[in-house]
């Protein structure tokens, strides 16, 4: 894949005698690209995070590349004089759209994120969950070339991670470049195209557990297959994500397989099918599409590696939209 950004020996601490935070860094950032970084808490997982959309400086090393960039922190500063709506479009024309569209675009993601009835409340007056979903409309709005997301599933209710997820994979399929962190293991689990993990202020490369796919979370939770017709010569990329001459990029790890009549199937995620129908509507030419149905998703057991309680997960909450901001 093309490069976006690149880190070469980044180093980052606080004050002239503080303790290395992060240490001889090196990261190649893609384009088309969704990664994922690991580690236990206070490793510099936020501190990369804010490396890469242009927050904070490194000490030492160099970042080359300066793709339009929109970050979503892991707290949400709603102590400001706007309200919903007023803000996602203050954002919007900092972003360098129109009026009309930054405030058409944030109408959409309230819309999106099911809070189009707080478009005129004020940011300090909003709930948690509700706050969070405003954080995440204004990263989203913009359509940026590098996502940077800090824990942005947290606090959200479940239609709205769902949501996110869908986001996401939108970003990815129309070349965008998605970097996360989530305490959820299985967050976009299937779709990853790399995983990094902070251990003592180092990146570490990680390597998919012997005998896994490159796609682990692929076969767990409902599938969607989608029968297509390419234009005559075309052929569908060999492997997830990537390109030949008259395909589209597949999102989300699809599984190929020929279909009748010179069509084929396409198998992803239930949440990547949307952006899976996006790129084969939107390839030039496009592809016509045949048929869409659920296709069964085998259950896998968890990595015991990283156990996962979802019910006592910080956004597992019931409704956080009834939680009052802090």
């Amino acid at each position: 894949m093309p490069e976006r950004m690149r880190l070469d020996g980044v180093g980052r601490r606080y004050g002239v005698r503080g303790p290395w935070v992060l240490r001889e860094v090196h990261l190649t950032v893609p384009e088309g690209a969704l990664l994922r970084i690991e580690g236990t808490n206070g490793t510099g997982k936020s501190t990369l995070l804010r490396l890469l959309a242009g927050i904070d400086r490194p000490s030492t090393g160099r970042i080359t590349g300066r793709p339009r960039r929109a970050y979503v922190p892991e707290r949400f500063p709603a102590a400001m004089p706007f309200t919903s709506a007023g803000y996602l479009t203050h954002l919007g024309r900092v972003h360098g759209l129109t009026s009309a569209e930054a405030a058409r675009r944030a109408a959409e993601w309230l819309e999106r994120f099911g809070a189009a009835g707080h478009a005129r409340t004020r940011l300090a007056e909003l709930s948690k969950g509700t706050s969070q979903k405003v954080a995440v409309a204004q990263a989203l709005l913009a359509e940026p070339e590098l996502l940077v997301l800090d824990e942005a599933w947290t606090g959200l209710d479940r239609g709205a991670r769902e949501v996110l997820d869908r986001a996401v994979a939108e970003r990815v399929a129309d070349g965008g470049t998605v970097v996360f962190v989530d305490h959820d293991p299985q967050r976009l689990a299937g779709a990853a195209d790399a995983r990094y993990r902070v251990v003592d202020g180092r990146l570490l490369a990680q390597e998919e557990r012997p005998g896994a796919s490159a796609y682990p979370g692929a076969a767990t939770g409902p599938r969607v297959t989608i029968e297509a017709e390419g234009p005559p010569g075309a052929a569908p990329p060999t492997g997830p994500p990537g390109t030949t001459a008259g395909a589209p990029r597949l999102p989300g790890g699809a599984e190929i397989t020929p279909g009748p009549d010179g069509a084929f199937r396409f198998t992803v995620p239930a949440v990547h099918s949307d952006a899976l129908l996006r790129a084969l509507l939107t390839a030039r030419p496009p592809w016509h599409i045949r048929a869409v149905t659920t296709a069964p998703g085998p259950a896998v057991p968890p990595d015991p590696a990283t156990p996962y309680a979802p019910d006592s997960a910080p956004d597992a909450v019931p409704d956080p939209d009834e939680a009052p901001h802090p």
